[in-house]
């Protein structure tokens, strides 16, 4: 990254930034040109890009490519989607099966991947990107929507304000932009770290809201290794820049672990810093967690056997696994082992007769008990059974 001129004075509002505006301001001009400063150096695969046309792949800013985690007949949520140049991959990548959806705020951005809509989806054979106008810690309120009811009844007073306020809170809640539990993966580049402070709960929420049971969000965004200075986050180009408001290492995985994910990895990491300022280094991550938890606790006498190589682990919700260790859970908790990401650091035990659903107590499985292997076979398993010359594996012990 290029020389950065750090602006020491104070906001014109007396110290306060825009957040929302400066954002608007700097995307809005890198719409129109190219913006090298906004840019992490990512090599995207080649294939879907040659779907694109050059203007949209140059105007559009990112710092990783959470496209490659996408998979066939996806229903993906890009949040802050600016060009579109990822919507447009990941839809390549879902096919006609999948349905991907970009949510960004700034006019400007909206225009220029609308404007390739038509002529790309001719080009892979089908339409399936929707791009709306929304703030991404507020997925609910389709802006234009609102806009449209703002335009019909302009707001000149404040009797006016409050009804318009209500307006917007009944399109939240009943004509809701993106339903509760109908995306299967999130992906964003680069922008939540654009959002402001006070307003990042509420977006981890909503990503929590939008997505279904097993979803998964995977953010590629930037992070510093040291806190940024009050003075640095006030000056609009820093925070614009993806600068200032970037989260501190650990902070955006604590923030997922906030909102009630699990599973939370740390899937790439930029070696080198991408921009160092007064000491402090900000480089690229891409993070991956997942919803999936909630539900009861049943005892269904299942266990699992943590493999290794570490000692013992804990997981998001204060399990621990002792390597080796039949350890005792609940339905629930195996269920979330035995899927993504945890499937290849355990070995699911479950039980030689199936426990039916009326006969399951409530469990506490955080006690890390040991499942004795009686509760997996039953008390009353006599089975007597000698290898034979048929199964025995000959070829690793010679016998």
């Amino acid at each position: 990254m290029g020389e950065l001129e750090v602006n020491h004075d104070e906001p014109a509002n007396g110290g306060h930034l825009n957040v929302e505006y400066a954002v608007r301001e700097r995307y809005s001009q890198a719409s129109r040109a190219v913006e090298a400063e906004l840019c992490c150096p990512v090599e995207y695969d080649a294939r879907y890009l040659d779907m694109l046309p050059a203007e949209l792949i140059e105007r559009d800013y990112g710092c990783g490519d959470p496209s490659r985690f996408v998979r066939p007949n996806e229903n993906v949520l890009d949040l802050g989607s600016g060009s579109g140049k990822i919507c447009y991959i990941a839809a390549q990548i879902v096919g006609a099966g999948g349905r991907v959806i970009g949510v960004d705020m700034n006019d400007d951005m909206l225009a220029l991947a609308r404007r390739f809509r038509q002529q790309i989806g001719d080009r892979i054979g089908y339409h399936n990107v929707d791009f709306f106008k929304a703030r991404i810690q507020d997925l609910a309120l389709d802006v234009e929507k609102f806009e449209q009811y703002l335009r019909a009844n302009p707001v000149q007073s404040s009797d006016q304000w409050w009804i318009a306020q209500s307006e917007a809170e009944r399109m939240q809640r009943e004509e809701s932009m993106i339903a509760n539990a109908s995306i299967d993966v999130i992906i964003s580049n680069c922008v939540l770290n654009l959002v402001d402070t006070a307003a990042r709960d509420q977006l981890f929420r909503e990503m929590m809201r939008v997505l279904c049971h097993g979803g998964r969000a995977i953010i590629s965004d930037i992070v510093s290794d040291e806190p940024v200075p009050e003075r640095l986050k006030r000056d609009p180009k820093l925070w614009s820049g993806c600068i200032s408001g970037a989260f501190v290492e650990g902070e955006l995985l604590a923030a997922f672990a906030r909102a009630g994910f699990y599973g939370m990895e740390l899937i790439a990491r930029q070696e080198q810093p991408w921009a160092t300022i007064e000491g402090i280094e900000f480089r690229s991550v891409t993070v991956k967690a997942y919803k999936g938890k909630d539900g009861p606790s049943l005892d269904h006498h299942q266990a699992v056997i943590y493999k290794g190589p570490w000692k013992s682990v804990q997981d998001d919700d204060g399990h621990t696994l002792q390597r080796g260790v039949r350890t005792a859970v609940c339905a629930k908790t195996f269920d979330i082992y035995t899927r993504a990401p945890y499937t290849g650091d355990v070995i699911p035990v479950p039980p030689y007769i199936k426990v039916p659903l009326e006969q399951t107590v409530p469990y506490d499985c955080h006690r890390g008990e040991i499942r004795h292997p009686r509760e997996t076979k039953g008390q009353e398993f006599k089975e007597t059974s000698l290898p034979t010359t048929d199964v025995c594996c000959q070829d690793e012990c010679g016998c």
